[in-house]
């Protein structure tokens, strides 16, 4: 079974996922963040500063890796997120601005000609048709994490809760037109890793708590540095 853990960013994702595959012993998937990816894609910018063709370059980047490792790992594996998040983070900052965090509090977006915008909109829902084919084919379920938790104040994700929203509604409304079976789940990470288990009736091969140590320990060694200080290290 192919499993897909959905949400917006700051839900939960990476580590539940993480936890999820040493508690059951299904293999997980291990594509690279847009933060890994950037500073060979676009060296010294952060994600607020990308254009709309860079973003783009981005959306590409990343639906590649992803689709790589999905077909590495063969029949059976959970995925932390899917295609869909990648179209979905460009669908919203047509709504939202190139950069949500000047949109927050109801700002203006910087200055984007309107042309350009245009076009990144078309390029975008060409993407959403290819990227929803490929996740229609790919995943049997999806299982999509509430966002209850606080945004991670990182400095690299938007800090904007309206944005997050608007792609956890396109989200939940995406997978129900394309039909794939997807399970809202929340609570307490416990709660959460437990309801996981009990919806696909996966078996168990270390205790939760276990699995739970080990996620803490493999979220831990994540490399979180900012895009720019990724492209200072390449640099030297």
């Amino acid at each position: 079974m192919k499993i897909a853990v959905s949400g917006t960013y700051s839900s939960g994702k990476t580590r539940t996922v993480m936890a999820l595959s040493h508690y059951t012993g299904v293999p997980r998937t291990l594509a690279k963040a847009i933060r890994e990816i950037m500073p060979e894609a676009v060296p010294g910018k952060a994600l607020a500063e990308v254009t709309p063709a860079e973003f783009v370059q981005l959306m590409m980047r990343r639906h590649v890796g992803r689709a790589v490792h999905e077909a590495l790992l063969g029949e059976r594996f959970i995925s932390d997120g899917s295609s869909l998040q990648e179209w979905l983070y460009g669908a919203a900052r047509v709504l939202h601005g190139m950069n949500p965090n000047a949109t927050a509090a109801g700002g203006v977006a910087p200055a984007t000609s309107a042309a350009e915008m245009a076009f990144f909109e078309q390029v975008v829902a060409q993407f959403g048709f290819a990227f929803k084919q490929h996740v229609k084919k790919t995943y049997d379920s999806f299982v999509h994490l509430r966002h209850e938790l606080p945004i991670a104040d990182d400095g690299h994700r938007p800090m904007n809760e309206k944005f997050r929203s608007t792609i956890d509604e396109m989200l939940l409304t995406t997978l129900q037109e394309l039909d794939i079976p997807v399970y809202v789940v929340g609570g307490s990470f416990e709660e959460r890793l437990d309801r996981i288990v009990e919806i696909f009736a996966l078996p168990t091969v270390i205790s939760r708590e276990q699995a739970i140590e080990r996620a803490n320990a493999d979220y831990a060694a994540l490399d979180l540095r900012l895009e720019k200080e990724r492209a200072r290290s390449v640099a030297v």
